[in-house]
């Protein structure tokens, strides 16, 4: 497939990458947005699917990985967090890998944010029947 270069290519591009890794939450946020700012629900497909996370670069879970830290050290991204805890599972990443990930976020990020992520984590592995989780030393 040639690069894309129209807005529109950019756009189905970036709606591949997107429903490749997380067809229904992805597609919820984008829905969500559609109403109010639609260009930023466009520039989140067209850009930040097509054009950042389609790079070569880093595999899809290695994104992930730093994803849910960024979004740890940020706080107030809870909603966030539960669509990329999501999808870290949807690329491979293990509960135990995304736990252990959020206690390595405590020495940098601060306890609260490290147990406010850990908390959404345990949501989603509610929700999808996967606690516990073993994280034994």
């Amino acid at each position: 497939m040639s690069e894309p270069t129209t807005r529109e290519e950019r756009f189905e591009k970036g709606l591949e990458v997107l429903r490749g890794i997380d067809n229904q939450a992805g597609q919820r946020v984008i829905d969500s947005l559609t109403d109010i700012n639609p260009e930023l629900a466009h520039q989140i497909v067209a850009w930040g699917f097509g054009e950042i996370y389609s790079r070569p670069g880093l595999a899809a879970r290695d994104r992930q990985l730093m994803t849910l830290g960024m979004l740890t050290a940020l706080g107030g991204c809870e909603p966030q967090l539960e669509v990329h805890i999501n999808t870290s599972l949807n690329v491979g990443l293990t509960p135990e890998e995304i736990v252990e990930a959020l206690l390595h976020s405590a020495g940098y990020c601060g306890m609260p944010k490290a147990i406010n992520a850990t908390l959404v984590a345990k949501k989603v592995f509610a929700e999808r029947g996967l606690l516990p989780v073993s994280t034994a030393p």
